[in-house]
């Protein structure tokens, strides 16, 4: 994914409840979706010295990004998408993200749908 290093820190089917959905029932229910982030991180520093304070911390990733998906109801999987990516970017110095958001359900005869986009910080405002 990085041009600039080989090194990633995937979380992968994080589980969210959320509200979100373009009609109007849908902004009265939680319905589930699945996050699938790939981060451009350095880890080399981290696998070195052994130290949580120079790694990516993915817990705090994770409850960052559940926080943000769960603090408003939103209509859009892509919106969701490109806010987590300039969360990201803003919160933990991320450089490259590749985010999924899916929404399994959302089509009677799909499994799921997703939206996956990538991007990096030079993409957002905050670059």
């Amino acid at each position: 994914m990085s041009q600039q290093g080989l090194d990633e820190v995937l979380i992968e089917g994080l589980e969210i409840d959320a509200t979100i959905g373009v009609y109007d029932w849908e902004q009265d229910i939680q319905q589930k979706l699945v996050i699938d982030l790939v981060l451009a991180w350095d880890c080399q520093r981290a696998g070195e010295s052994d130290n949580i304070d120079d790694a990516l911390d993915y817990a705090a990733v994770s409850q960052a990004v559940e926080k943000w998906v769960k603090a408003q109801p939103r209509a859009l999987i892509e919106t969701a998408a490109e806010g987590i990516a300039e969360l990201l970017f803003k919160d933990f110095g991320v450089t490259e993200a590749q985010v999924k958001v899916s929404k399994p359900g959302a089509v009677p005869n799909a499994a799921n749908v997703a939206v996956k986009i990538r991007r990096t910080r030079v993409d957002g405002p905050f670059g």
